[in-house]
């Protein structure tokens, strides 16, 4: 069977599929590696080191004559109708929001792994790209403050003086944050976080920073170690219970996510407006709606200070881990391979349904969607357009023509 990796051609997309070694372990499963040229350059990867892995180099991957295709950001809607029924993605494939392209991955019959799916269960840890990639944006989301930040992270003391640490504080206690704090510690700040979960403020110590308790009623934990929604009464208490906190921050970094879902509004303008002149806000939800008010994906926004003495920075990270694409792909990679190895027997990439990691990590499959929250997504949105395109019922039909005059008498 053929694995192919194309070149990723989403603006901003520098990562790749595999790696030379990823084609070295698929190669060892018995499977042939097609990687189309320069799939890897931004990556670090150059093609003769895919070639003296095993990988037999394309001038342009064909996707028909694959039998699995893996592949980084979600697939375009009109790609599934170049695969041929039965072909196998591996993938990121936001289904949440690419609800088209799923309709046509189950329309194509292809059978398609969203990476995003994948069970997290202890066995599984090798595949879950979500973890992976998180760990590449938390890291990354500090050094993008502290390049902005007009001031040192550590403290300093000179024969010119004492320069006190900056004071970080980080919403959101998942991978990304976690990672989050931790850069943040070994730069020198003073870190501070909060997260809705019960078990955050342990992991919170574990990594070096204090843990900002706002004495909420109850944690907010879901399936899979994630965070549910706060109701508003609650949300809302929360940001005004956090802003004495945020005001006193140099840098905030927010990573609150709840997937399938916007992100959580968890910092308001006027919140940003009381941060001290120069400070600076990532927010790393910016592409999934934005945990800060005014965020904009890709962009640097300056907001006036409530004082009038200067702007506050908020930058709207957007293709977070494909900024360092060399580790990220090499970790992406590998929770690619893994899931492939997972359903490979003698040669052949065979998924069993029935091992539990296959089965949540299916979401089409045989002309079907195989994800149940997706498939009533998509009935929902079928429904609705429906709706939409039928004739009004509460406008009153049309008058029936009136009978003819009589004719005139002679």
């Amino acid at each position: 069977m053929r694995v192919g990796i194309a070149q990723e051609r989403r603006e901003g997309e520098r990562r790749v599929a595999a790696t030379p070694e990823t084609v070295r372990q698929l190669a060892s499963l018995g499977l042939e590696v097609q990687v189309e040229r320069g799939a890897g350059v931004a990556s670090g990867f150059a093609d003769g080191a895919y070639a003296e892995a095993g990988a037999e180099l394309v001038d342009r991957l064909d996707p028909a004559v694959v039998d699995v295709l893996a592949h980084v950001r979600p697939l375009e809607p009109e790609q599934p109708g170049r695969l041929r029924p039965g072909t196998i993605t591996v993938g990121l494939a936001s289904p949440a929001s690419e609800l088209g392209t799923v309709v046509a991955l189950a329309e194509a019959g292809v059978t398609a792994f969203a990476l995003e799916l994948v069970p997290r269960i202890s066995r599984a840890q090798s595949m879950d790209a979500l973890t992976s990639q998180a760990l590449v944006a938390g890291y990354r989301c500090v050094l993008e403050a502290a390049m902005r930040l007009p001031r040192f992270f550590p403290l300093f003391m000179t024969a010119a003086g004492t320069i006190p640490p900056a004071t970080v504080v980080v919403l959101g206690a998942g991978v990304a944050g976690l990672q989050a704090i931790g850069t943040a510690k070994r730069l020198g700040a003073r870190v501070s976080a909060n997260d809705v979960r019960a078990a955050s403020a342990d992991e919170v110590a574990s990594m070096g920073g204090t843990f900002i308790d706002l004495d909420l009623d109850a944690a907010a934990d879901a399936a899979g170690g994630y965070a549910k929604e706060l109701g508003e009464d609650r949300a809302a208490l929360q940001r005004r219970l956090l802003a004495p906190h945020i005001a006193a921050a140099d840098v905030l970094i927010t990573t609150a996510a709840i997937p399938g879902r916007p992100a959580p509004l968890l910092v308001t303008a006027d919140m940003v407006a009381a941060m001290k002149p120069g400070s600076v806000v990532v927010d790393l939800a910016a592409e999934s709606g934005g945990n800060v008010e005014g965020s904009v994906a890709g962009e640097d926004v300056a907001v006036a200070t409530a004082d009038g003495l200067g702007t506050v920075t908020i930058v709207g990270m957007k293709d977070a881990a494909s900024r360092m694409p060399s580790d990220a792909s090499r970790l992406y990679a590998k929770n690619v391979a893994n899931l492939i190895a997972l359903m490979t027997v003698d040669g052949a990439v065979a998924p069993d349904f029935d091992d539990e990691v296959v089965a949540g990590a299916c979401l089409t499959h045989g002309g079907e969607v195989r994800h149940a929250p997706t498939a009533a997504a998509i009935a929902d949105a079928l429904a609705e357009a429906a709706d939409e395109m039928a004739p009004p019922t509460d406008v009153a039909p049309p008058a029936p023509p009136a009978p003819p005059a009589p004719p005139a008498p002679p």
